[in-house]
């Protein structure tokens, strides 16, 4: 049986290359991963970021829409602290119509940056999220024909734009077993960024299977969660074109800030602070080696997780680099059942 497999697109800004071609590289990994079978392609939103370029997901689905015809396209994630609801849920909204049936909308609860970008950004914050996720939950059940707003609510009478008969499949990105409780309240579905935490994968989810209550997006708990992975045709290959995901963490535990390094930089880098402890950490929060062992620990990880679906990042020094790696990491033609 074929592994459930997703990707959650960084749009990572290589050494040499510039964001806009980052953005554009994207769209070209979202082509190969909808020929390869791959359940969902997910972008993620970082603002004021040297390594990162993705700060506007809703404009490269929309694009994503277009340029496939399988594959769900999703967010990972909308940070909602920084918008207004009615607007998200009309962005989303319009997706849906452009590609029925195939939008996600993740949604996280951090603002993406660092405070100077949130007042550039004009959050309303970390404490907003709780009546903003309302706001939106609602807006999206009226506008996806399922439940109209109730004749006395506030926002009766406020219609997001365009209506139909469906709304995307909505999502909360957690990063600790607390979080991962409150999007099993809200009774929607829950990604875990181990790639962040590096562990505690199989609390969080148990924490929102115990606490998940059926809702009218979704009467069935659906738990998955996200982790660094990168197949080559060897392992040395693997580990070497993974250098610059390691260098830059180590980087980034150092202070800079910069774009991912370049092969060879990276590799001086990782042999200049053999023994950082930030270069454990980033070995230990990613599958790394050829296709047959990330396979193998992608379906390892799913039983130890108990998770119902894997996202991996989609990362590699180069685009065909990044396509070699979805493509070893699916299970083989006569694998699939």
């Amino acid at each position: 049986m074929a592994l459930p497999l997703s990707i959650l697109d960084l749009s990572t800004i290589q050494a040499g290359a510039t964001p806009a071609e980052a953005i554009r590289r994207s769209v070209e990994l979202a082509k190969a991963a909808d020929a390869l079978g791959y359940r969902r392609y997910w972008l993620a939103e970082h603002h004021s970021t040297d390594s990162h370029a993705g700060t506007a997901p809703e404009i490269l689905i929309a694009a994503l829409t277009q340029a496939t015809s399988r594959i769900r396209l999703g967010s990972g994630a909308v940070l909602l602290a920084n918008y207004s609801p009615l607007k998200v849920v009309e962005q989303f909204m319009t997706l849906e119509a452009l590609a029925p049936g195939r939008i996600d909308l993740g949604i996280g609860r951090a603002i993406g940056g660092d405070d100077l970008t949130g007042q550039a950004l004009r959050t309303a914050g970390l404490a907003s999220f709780p009546t903003f996720f309302s706001l939106m939950q609602s807006w999206l059940l009226d506008a996806g024909g399922k439940q109209p707003f109730p004749l006395n609510h506030p926002a009766k009478g406020v219609r997001a734009q365009p209506w139909g008969r469906s709304h995307p499949d909505l999502f909360v990105l957690c990063s600790s077993a607390a979080s991962a409780a409150i999007a099993g309240q809200l009774g929607v579905g829950m990604v875990y960024a181990e790639f962040i935490t590096g562990q505690g994968s199989k609390a969080a989810i148990d924490a929102y299977r115990a606490a998940f209550r059926p809702s009218l997006f979704r009467r069935e708990p659906h738990a998955a969660i996200a982790i660094a992975a990168f197949a080559a045709d060897t392992d040395a290959a693997a580990r070497r074109l993974d250098a610059p995901r390691r260098a830059w963490v180590v980087g980034e535990a150092e202070g800079l800030k910069e774009a991912y390094p370049s092969l060879e930089v990276a590799e001086r880098r990782l042999a200049e602070h053999s023994g950082h402890r930030a270069i454990a950490e980033a070995e230990d929060r990613a599958l790394i080696g050829d296709g047959p062992t990330v396979r193998a620990g992608l379906a390892a990880k799913l039983t130890e997780t108990t998770a119902d679906e894997i996202f991996v990042i989609a990362a590699g020094p180069t685009l065909a680099d990044q396509v070699r790696s979805l493509e070893l990491m699916v299970d083989p033609p006569d694998a699939r059942g």
